[in-house]
């Protein structure tokens, strides 16, 4: 016998502005089951499941939960109707232990007044063993790892009491080693009665994981399938509404004797959150003072060439890019860049890429606003502003609806082309990209790998940081695997595999 859906949502439809982010959609959960929604950048996907959280509010349509129809006003009535979300930029307050962000709002009490942390503790720790999570409960979030702020923001929502939950990109930001933990703990969620709606671009994570798919295009949902009924080619084909055909750029052969980027001995030890860590020197002892983040670092990127690096998350990829983009200074060795213009592509786009409020062309410019096409006599020039945004947004195949909006309006992946726009028009010497391809659906995503083979064919020198193993071996000359601060290995795609990339990544060789 079949059992009812657990959510249903009738005609919904949301415009922004000039856009109109879902038109007419329909969508059914069902108990137990896992589901998974795929679509290009600014397809509805986003838009859809924040309207069942509410967080956004539909212009039309209805939603019904357990056969009741309701309206979810915000994500506190979405709580109690036993909704949770884990959103692609988690919503963690960063000063906050991991245990305090989980019980936020629901604090266990005693005497009636006073937070019972032991008992919270007790409490989530055995919800995180049953789940396989190993998260540090009293330290704070901004020093876990991103896999294990991934893993808070999900005990926090069990904690609340969530039966549904929506996770929007849930491996954007894990290493490969850490997605089979994650899949095997939403596997867990299920067989103990939960239903899950994950929002993704991977379609062979899709295959591995999910009961069902939606395809969403243009806002629309235009196919709804048990996954045994499709495969990645039949999906990426309704993703894009017609054939792919794959491009192949051609790789020009460089002679450089000059590298570009050249480290020699680099090391750092404190990095920039030193003097607050000294607070939490018991917890994060290990971590603290003595550590160095980057250990004797040697690595050179010669013009025309794409230098890939790979490592689990926490391994001194991130301050290695924070030291190559002046937001660290090293202890020792000795830094040459060669090349005056540096792109910087972020890893995180929201603190570093990006001004939320800001105007959409008005981000076009942040770190160029003082070159005279855009800036005379201390006065912005608008049309100039704006005619440069819009040329970018033909180019980057950017979805917008007005141009003079906040960036905030767009989805995470058009805000990622914003950001690559930005810095590849601006005819950089050395481009450090880290994830530039987080959260792009497939034909963005190969659209900036077409720009960065392009940007090496033209003689420039990319640092290319990521955690795709296959974005690695399809666009890197060069692959060095960092292994606790240290490069461990540097090997040639077409002289290696996974297996082996995999081995360095976890200091097995």
């Amino acid at each position: 016998m079949a059992h009812a859906p657990i959510i249903e949502m009738h005609g919904i439809n949301k415009q922004f502005g000039q856009v109109q982010a879902n038109d007419a959609v329909d969508f059914t959960l069902q108990p137990s089951e896992i589901h998974a929604i795929v679509g290009e950048n600014g397809a509805g996907k986003s838009t859809l499941m924040k309207i069942l959280y509410g967080l956004y509010q539909p212009d039309a349509g209805e939603i019904f939960v357990n056969g009741t129809r309701v309206d979810i006003s915000s994500p506190r009535r979405a709580m109690r109707l036993g909704l949770g979300m884990v959103q692609q930029h988690f919503t963690l307050i960063p000063v906050f232990t991991a245990l305090q962000n989980i019980v936020l709002a629901k604090e266990p009490r005693k005497f009636g007044t006073l937070i019972d942390y032991q008992q919270a503790e007790k409490r989530i720790a055995e919800l995180a063993a049953q789940l396989g999570f190993d998260v540090p409960l009293n330290t704070p979030v901004e020093f876990l790892p991103i896999g294990a702020q991934q893993h808070t923001e999900i005990l926090k929502v069990l904690y609340h009491g969530a039966d549904i939950l929506i996770m929007d990109e849930p491996t954007a930001v894990l290493a490969p080693q850490e997605i089979e933990g994650l899949f095997n703990c939403m596997r867990s969620l299920k067989d103990e009665g939960k239903s899950l709606v994950i929002i993704t671009h991977k379609l062979d994570e899709v295959m591995a994981i999910a009961d069902t798919v939606t395809v969403m295009r243009r806002g629309q949902a235009v196919n709804s399938c048990p996954i045994t009924d499709t495969d990645p080619a039949m999906l990426a084909e309704m993703i894009l509404g017609e054939p792919v055909i794959p491009t192949s750029v051609p790789r020009e052969q460089t002679d450089q004797t000059t590298p570009m980027l050249s480290m020699e001995g680099v090391t750092l030890t404190k990095n920039s959150d030193a003097v607050r860590k000294r607070r939490w020197k018991n917890v994060l002892s290990n971590r603290d003072s003595g550590k160095r983040h980057l250990n004797e670092i040697n690595l050179e990127v010669f013009p025309g060439e794409i230098v890939g690096i790979a490592g689990v998350e926490g391994n001194g990829q991130t301050e290695l890019v924070e030291v190559l983009t002046g937001l660290q200074h090293i202890d020792s060795g000795t830094l040459t860049l060669n090349g005056e213009r540096v792109a910087h592509i972020p890893a995180d786009r929201h603190r570093h890429g990006i001004s939320l409020s800001d105007r959409i062309d008005d981000n076009f410019i942040i770190g160029h606003h003082k070159k005279s096409r855009y800036c005379r006599n201390g006065m912005l020039q608008r049309k100039s502003i704006q005619r440069s945004a819009l040329n970018a947004l033909d180019k980057y195949q950017i979805r917008v609806g007005n141009i003079t909006h906040p960036i905030r309006t767009l989805s995470g992946g058009n805000q990622q082309k914003v950001v690559v726009a930005r810095e590849l028009e601006a005819t950089p010497e050395v481009i450090i990209a880290a994830h530039p391809t987080r959260g792009l659906d497939i034909h963005a995503a190969e659209f900036v790998h077409t720009r960065l083979i392009y940007a090496r064919n033209r003689g420039k020198a990319v640092l290319l940081v990521s955690s795709e193993l296959d974005e690695l071996l399809h666009l890197s000359d060069r692959i060095a695997v960092m292994y606790d601060g240290k490069i461990v290995g540097v090997v040639k795609p077409t002289e290696t595999n996974k297996q082996e990339l995999g081995t360095l990544m976890l200091g097995l060789n």
